[in-house]
């Protein structure tokens, strides 16, 4: 059986912001250069101003590229979860623990349809656990590399540039700690994104509370010494310069994804670098993630609305919670164009490969040494306003 969640008409989302919860980072792992996992901020990346007037192309020839055709689930993740809860001796406060990439799909979709989306999820202790359907995703991108490409510069190399601008603009250390040469020479650095820094907080819309994990391109400054406190990470996105209202426009799409993955890690900064057609860096601008919405809502030509994103997502997250109250895996699928989202079992028993054996063990073992009455997952941090 099939339930179904409509997203239009989209105008009944628009109202005053429900409540947020401010992220703030609990944990965190790093990816290394070879792209195996640490726990810890071993891959953190400072941000410096990069040169201008530099050819992004450069270098694709020895680009270290991860390779995503293996299905990674929640693994890390999950390992990240553990590790902090042996260290406090509870669960964590949520009721869906996910990446930011699929709460991404899911508050942008009163405003993109073009693409549908896929993914699997499972309950399990009260929580609801869900990762991208690795399956579809790469039936996606077989479907799009089929298609004919009409530019005259490959894809794969304009997919490069936005990586090549992460090299340009990142430092392994504070600048105090950098050497000059290193600064100097990062125009001729290897591009790897193997290499990843990822934050795990603890965040909330309405009344669902939220474990949410993703990548952080940099950090302005430093970690404050104080666990909980507000980071100044930066998002760092590249764009093709603005020539004309049609690209005005488009930017101001563009826009929607790039506050959603910042607003949903607690990303204050977006510094975007604008490209020429044939991928030169031409300058870069500094954009604050909270002013956004108001930015887009005041030239009225994108089309979307920050607070409808965030109300329909609140509404759909509590619908979910009501709507998956049995283990098994389910299906959340909404396909291109389609008006609604739907949801249903696509397995009756376990948990699939989404909760790993290990996590599975650690959280029997944890509820075991729980004094008697005392609840697990007590959700204990009151909602904050999204001024």
């Amino acid at each position: 059986m099939t339930a179904t969640f409509p997203i239009h008409p989209v105008g009944r989302f628009s109202a005053e912001s429900e409540p947020v919860k401010r992220p703030k980072e609990f944990a965190c792992f790093s990816y290394d250069e070879d792209h195996k996992f640490h726990l810890g901020d071993r891959s953190l990346k400072y941000y410096y101003t990069p040169q201008l007037n530099t050819d992004l192309s450069k270098g694709f020839e020895s680009f270290v590229k991860h390779d995503d055709s293996v299905d990674e689930h929640l693994d890390s993740l999950l390992e990240t979860i553990a590790n902090h809860e042996r260290e406090t001796g509870k669960a964590i406060d949520a009721h869906v623990v996910t990446w930011r990439g699929m709460l991404t799909k899911i508050m942008a979709a009163p405003f993109e349809d073009r693409d549908g989306f896929e993914m699997n999820a499972t309950l399990y202790r009260d929580c609801i656990f869900i990762e991208e359907n690795h399956e579809y995703k790469q039936a996606s991108r077989k479907e799009q590399d089929r298609q004919p490409w009409k530019g005259p510069i490959p894809q794969e190399v304009m997919q490069f540039w936005g990586y090549k601008f992460e090299t340009l603009c990142t430092i392994p250390d504070t600048w105090s700690n950098t050497s000059r040469d290193y600064i100097e020479g990062r125009e001729d650095q290897i591009v790897n994104n193997k290499e990843q820094y990822c934050s795990v907080v603890r965040t909330g819309l309405g009344k669902t509370t939220i474990c949410l994990g993703g990548e952080v391109d940099c950090i302005w400054d430093c970690k404050p010494k104080t666990p909980g406190q507000p980071i100044n990470w930066v998002e760092l996105k590249t764009t093709a310069e603005i020539r004309s209202e049609r690209d005005q426009v488009n930017f101001e799409r563009k826009l929607l994804k790039f506050w959603i993955q910042s607003f949903l890690l607690g990303v204050p900064k977006i510094i975007v670098g604008f490209r020429s057609r044939d991928g030169m860096l031409i300058k870069t601008e500094e954009i604050e993630t909270g002013n956004i919405p108001a930015i887009v809502q005041q030239r009225g030509r994108a089309g979307w609305d920050g607070n409808v994103c965030i109300n329909f997502a609140s509404a759909f997250l509590e619908w979910l919670r009501q709507t998956i109250v049995d283990e098994g895996v389910w299906r959340i699928r909404r396909r291109p164009r389609s008006p609604h989202i739907e949801v249903f079992q696509i397995e009756e028993v376990g948990h699939g490969c989404i909760i790993t054996d290990n996590f599975m063990n650690w959280r029997i073992k944890l509820s075991l040494s729980q004094p008697a009455g005392e609840p697990v997952g007590k959700i204990t941090e009151q909602p904050a306003g999204t001024s």
